[in-house]
Order: structure tokens, then sequence, then C-alpha cells
């Protein structure tokens, strides 16, 4: 049975065998969780994401999918990375393409046979992504993977700021 859960604090710090970095599609950092990821994993981390082949002119990871690098200097074992969309008023297939991000992650924690694996709020900083909306979508998006069954045995919300963990509080009660 898979657990959720929710956690405060500092993503880079967790002991999960997975991050999950809310990127840009060149995966060669950024700011927010992006560049926290990339400052707390070392250099390694930026060379294995140039390493990654380019679908196309500086995208590695188009939005909606996910790619997965070791760690480095993390306690975690790997960063898997996704794009999610930016936020234009929802009519224009983000709710979909935010749910993408969700199962592309748990796919390759899945398919790398982890156990555990910890998920920012993708899209709702600099991306814009309004912090309910994107939270019902990474609640039902776990939810469903959760009941398929899998090796994982851990998923965790990391919310930095009280505002974000209640909100996956209330969404995580409602649908419980």
């Amino acid at each position: 049975m898979t657990r959720i859960e929710i956690t405060e604090g500092d993503i880079t710090k967790l002991r999960v065998d997975a991050i999950v970095n809310a990127a840009n599609e060149t995966l060669l950092g950024g700011g927010g969780v992006d560049g926290a990821i990339h400052r707390a994993a070392g250099p390694g981390l930026v060379a294995a994401c140039r390493a990654l082949a380019q679908v196309h002119p500086n995208v590695r990871c188009p939005t909606g999918e996910a790619r997965i690098t070791s760690g480095f200097d993390l306690p975690a074992r790997f960063v898997i990375h996704t794009v999610g969309p930016v936020w234009r008023g929802g009519a224009e297939g983000e709710p979909a393409l935010l749910e993408s991000c969700y199962h592309a992650c748990l796919r390759l924690a899945d398919e790398a046979g982890l156990t555990s694996i910890a998920f920012p709020a993708i899209s709702c900083g600099a991306f814009g992504y309004p912090i309910d909306e994107a939270v019902r979508t990474a609640v039902a998006a776990v939810r469903a993977f959760a009941v398929k069954g899998s090796a994982l045995e851990r998923i965790a919300f990391c919310c930095f700021g009280e505002h974000t963990k209640e909100a996956y509080r209330r969404e995580l009660a409602a649908t419980g």
C-alpha cells in the first residue's frame, strides 16, 4: 500500500529515493526549487542534464514529460526532472499537462524500482499556477497512481510554507 504524506521544508534535505525538480525545458537550472536543487546537488547535476539529448534546440524535457538523473550530492539518490505548464488561465491545456507531469514522474520512479518520492508544488512558483487548482490535480494524479499498485511505498508532497501545506491537507482530507 502506498502511503501519501505531506511534509513542510526544504526538498533538497529529504531522505527519499527521488525528489522531483520543477524544472524548465533546458534542465540546466533556474530559480525557485530548480535552482535550489541544482545548488544542493552540485556540479554533477548540470553535467548530467547537459548530457541528456535535446528533443528540440535547448529543450531536453518538454512540458508534461520527465527525465531522471542521479542525485549527486543530495540525500536523494535520484532527481526526476519535470516541466510543468505556465498558467495562462486554464483553457490552454494546463490541467492535463500538469497531470502528465505527475504521471511521468511516477512512471519513471516505478520503472526504476524506487520506493519513495517527494514532489514540490509543480508550476506554482514562477509559472503562476494557482495553488488550489494545482493541488487538486496533483492529489488526483497521485491517488490514481497509488491504487494501481507499484513499488512506491511513500509519496510525499513537500511544501514550502504553511499555506501550501494547508492546501494539500484540505485536498487529501476531502478526497480521502
